[in-house]
């Protein structure tokens, strides 16, 4: 009977593509008993990692047939378009017409040509939406890019967004309200799901309705759809605002620790988060000597005056400075 060969030991600089994956520890190699299988993509072999016996030489390699050693001539040869999303009403499975009036060679097209190409583009609008259902997703999906654009937030906060409105839309929990009100809510919810922190007057600045409805059409959606919502930390807001201060960093420690300090008291209790990160930035400006005007701290939390004051008085008392 003939011995299975074995395999040497692979070379430190193979290249990315001949990268292994483990195996289910439910196969077991015949000669050592070890269960620490993984599988070459590059010669379609079942291989031991502790002895090197060769085990199955018949996998189907399910990777392209050809090889690409950068990101643009990966892109070149790639056969498949872009991933589906759920920011776009029809997860982005349409087809595109391109707005450019060339051909596949680079030339110009003719004046008839373009007319032809002008009227299947606006075709092309009409049918990607077939009723009003889709084209309310469709007004809804776009305001919601535009303000998460407008905030500065990822790609995952759009799609949590996009997923949360569906789920609203499901549920029939849009009727009698407005589409721009609900499409804000479910931002605000996707901001605080992701960990992002964005305060109800950011989101109020950059929306088209007021601040009043997007709290009430938030509170309305979070608890019909069950949404796990943890309090929000005020200091996530503390990098940010130091940022835009110019704060040092031994500012934002020292406010880091005055709201670890003052919050273990149950001063945070019912209490906004960006007001009381503010005045733990305002307080420990104060005392690592870099003073900034309570009007300056408050133009960037968005917060009043009068708040800070208050938030920095009940700080400064609990943790017994005078």
């Amino acid at each position: 009977m003939e011995r299975p060969t074995r395999t040497r030991e692979r070379d430190s600089d193979t290249d990315t593509n001949q990268q292994a994956e483990e195996v289910s520890s439910e196969q077991t190699c015949d000669e050592c008993g070890s269960n620490a299988l993984i599988t070459s993509e590059d010669q379609g072999e079942l291989v031991c990692e502790e002895c090197g016996l060769i085990i199955d030489t018949t996998n189907i390699d399910r990777g392209p047939e050809w090889r690409a050693f950068n990101t643009s001539e990966r892109e070149s040869k790639s056969r498949v378009g872009a991933p589906t999303t759920q920011t776009m009403h029809d997860k982005g499975l349409t087809t595109q017409i391109d707005w450019k009036n060339k051909d596949a060679y680079g030339r110009s097209l003719s004046s008839k040509k373009r007319s032809q190409m002008n009227r299947l583009r606006k075709w092309q609008e009409r049918i990607r939406t077939k009723d009003a259902g889709e084209r309310n997703l469709q007004f809804a999906l776009s305001e919601t890019d535009r303000m998460a654009s407008a905030l500065g937030v990822p790609r995952s906060v759009r799609e949590i967004a996009s997923v949360i409105y569906r789920r609203a839309l499901d549920e029939d929990l849009i009727r009698g309200r407005s589409i721009e009100g609900v499409a804000t809510s479910c931002l605000y919810a996707a901001c605080r799901q992701d960990g992002i922190p964005r305060s109800l007057e950011e989101i109020a600045d950059v929306s088209r309705v007021e601040r009043k409805e997007i709290g009430r059409t938030y509170r309305y959606i979070s608890q019909e759809l069950a949404l796990e919502m943890e309090p929000v930390d005020p200091k996530e807001y503390v990098p940010r605002f130091c940022s835009e201060l110019g704060s040092s960093e031994e500012v934002q420690a020292k406010a880091n620790e005055i709201i670890d300090s003052t919050a273990e008291q149950g001063l945070l209790s019912g209490k906004s988060p960006t007001g009381f990160a503010a005045a733990a930035i305002y307080a420990a400006s104060l005392l690592c000597n870099e003073k900034k005007t309570q009007k300056d701290v408050a133009d960037v939390a968005q917060v009043t005056e009068v708040t800070i004051r208050n938030r920095y008085q009940e700080q400064i008392e609990a943790m017994g400075i005078h």
